[in-house]
């Protein structure tokens, strides 16, 4: 069975502008997304095409400044966009949101000259972006990293490999997290690496559960060489960018995880209103309705939540638990409402014939990425108690 658009969301936006916006990305989804979701996803398509089509649209790069050809957009706006998409195809709404955070050094920490070279094409010259800090044996703790960045001249020298990297493999740019001085958090800096550069190279993508059409590998870096111009922010403060990079990061895998839901919802409501049993629909049997009420109820917390998150981030105001909080309770809440989707569904919903099974092995994924929820509990038990003791 062909996935369906998604139920329109009624939405509290802040201007006309934004209105339009989300009438321009809903035009888009219906047309270009949805029509071909779960064909592409099943064989392993990347849809390089739509993202293009999205760039030309002014839509990887909504919520940085105008001057370098963003779109000036709130996160609150920004998100709800990323919402809008995931809901059709996470690959795209999950991609969206990758390319955002690997602008973010240099949109961030960059200087006006690196502003004024490189953003132009991040944003919105159809270029793709991908985000590089995990490794093979670093993950949670990203200060191990082991990746090393060594001055040569005027150049720096990467080796090392990367590991989990969406778009691994086929991004134009990579924002690179390597070891340049000691040990710890202190010795990491952040680089910007063209895609074609001499030494960089993918491993075979992943095989894994879910979003099989967006790419995750490897990355080895043999001898990498860039110039000085490319290391951004100041030698030892690429921990510190990662990180101002994750809070925002972590709201996109909210905005995310909640359309993914909102979907899995939509799915399951126009079944249960459908499918008939006992001589009515499922949907008048109290414990189906009861099922879909706490769905519902868990997608518009979790909307509210981000929301909230990115308000406070739009307001320049500090908003890293709320991002923890965001992350969690999205991701989490789009765990259950995708499994009781299935539920609903019955027998179909563990086939592939309905989008449900594949809301469901998505949805597992957001758990995991951008920080587990298990760092992101202790993310907010620490600015609730402090650091542990040791």
């Amino acid at each position: 069975m062909p996935d369906r658009a998604p139920r329109t969301v009624e939405r509290q936006l802040p201007t006309e502008e934004s209105k339009d916006l989300l009438a321009l990305v809903r035009d888009i989804v219906e047309r270009e997304i949805v029509p071909t979701a779960a064909e592409e996803e099943e064989a392993g398509h990347f849809p390089r095409e739509t993202f293009t089509l999205l760039s030309e649209s002014g839509l990887l790069g909504l919520p940085y400044d105008s001057e370098h050809g963003g779109g000036d957009q709130p996160y609150e706006v920004y998100l709800q966009v990323l919402e809008e998409l995931a809901a059709a195809r996470l690959t795209i709404g999950l991609g969206v949101s990758v390319h955002s955070l690997a602008c973010h050094a240099v949109a961030a920490y960059g200087t006006p000259d690196q502003g004024a070279k490189h953003l132009p094409v991040m944003l919105g010259g159809g270029l793709l972006g991908a985000y590089c800090l995990s490794e093979p044996s670093s993950g949670s703790d990203a200060a191990s990293l082991r990746t090393k960045a060594v001055r040569d001249g005027d150049d720096w020298v990467i080796t090392g490999t990367k590991a989990w990297i969406t778009h691994g493999g086929i991004a134009d740019f990579y924002t690179v997290l390597a070891r340049t001085g000691g040990e710890g958090a202190g010795g990491i800096s952040a680089f910007l690496v063209p895609g074609d550069s001499d030494g960089l190279a993918a491993a075979v993508p992943e095989k894994k559960m879910g979003m099989k059409g967006s790419p995750t590998a490897q990355l080895h870096f043999d001898g990498v060489r860039i110039g000085d111009d490319r290391r951004i922010g100041d030698e030892g403060q690429g921990f510190a960018i990662a990180l101002s990079a994750l809070d925002s990061g972590r709201l996109g895998i909210a905005a995310c995880a909640v359309g993914v839901a909102q979907a899995a919802l939509d799915e399951a409501v126009e079944y249960a209103t459908g499918r008939r049993q006992f001589g009515r629909p499922i949907a008048d049997f109290q414990g189906l309705r009861f099922m879909l009420a706490d769905m519902a109820t868990r997608i518009e917390a979790g909307r509210a939540l981000y929301l909230a998150a990115a308000r406070l981030r739009d307001a320049g105001l500090p908003f890293s638990r709320q991002a923890a909080m965001a992350k969690l309770f999205c991701t989490d809440a789009a765990m259950q409402v995708t499994t009781d989707a299935v539920q609903v569904l019955g027998g179909y919903g563990y086939t592939a014939d309905f989008p449900a099974e594949r809301y469901m092995r998505e949805a597992k994924v957001l758990q995991i990425v951008e920080g587990t929820n298990q760092i992101q509990r202790m993310v907010i038990a620490r600015h609730l108690a402090g650091p542990e003791t040791r």
